[in-house]
């Protein structure tokens, strides 16, 4: 009876480790290494770039099963920054994005797809100027270890995908200024200090 009880209490030790180990883990932004970078054709003759910084936030990282993961972003429109404070302006107003009225750009996952230990398809619904779409993220794991200096768990990733900006309702200037813009997100984060 007692090897039965050993073997019991052994085996919900081993599920439980198990379960502890497949449970997804939660991130959270570090908002100094974390952006999104865009790119739009202006006139043919270059792309123009510029980015917003990721707001506060978390998402949920599953190692071992990537469908268990989960992300939602925030970016305050306001960050916007293109190296001219005019342009920056410009952006900013009823021409474009309209930030007084539509004050954040918002992602949430609906789908992690895992394609091999380092890249995966991030699917969610991106919503920018009031306008929600469907997009797809080609999603790529660049690291997850031990931060060197937080000394705690950190993760990095790197997403890309295209959108089309008049879907959104922005399409100012098309196509002197490209309809498409490429998008690609920077995300560094840690695992939050217990207590």
């Amino acid at each position: 009876m007692k090897h039965i009880k050993s073997i019991v209490v052994t085996a919900a030790l081993a599920l439980g480790t198990l379960s502890a180990q497949a449970a997804p883990v939660t991130y959270t932004f570090d908002t100094v290494h974390s952006r999104v970078t865009f790119y739009v054709n202006h006139l043919g003759f270059s792309s123009s770039v510029g980015e917003f910084k990721v707001g506060d936030g978390t998402f949920s990282f599953d190692g071992d099963d990537w469908t268990k993961s989960s992300v939602e972003v925030r970016v305050p429109v306001q960050s916007l920054e293109l190296g001219d404070a005019k342009w920056n302006s410009h952006i900013l107003s009823a021409d474009f994005l309209e930030a007084a009225k539509y004050p954040e750009i918002t992602f949430v996952s609906r789908k992690v797809e895992k394609i091999d230990a380092a890249h995966g398809k991030l699917h969610g619904e991106l919503t920018v100027h009031g306008v929600t779409r469907p997009v797809v993220l080609e999603l790529r794991l660049n690291k997850v270890g031990e931060h060197p200096m937080r000394k705690t768990q950190a993760a990095g990733f790197t997403a890309t995908t295209q959108v089309a900006r008049s879907e959104f309702g922005v399409a100012a200037y098309v196509p002197a200024v490209a309809d498409e813009v490429e998008i690609r997100i920077e995300v560094e984060a840690f695992v939050a200090p217990k207590g």
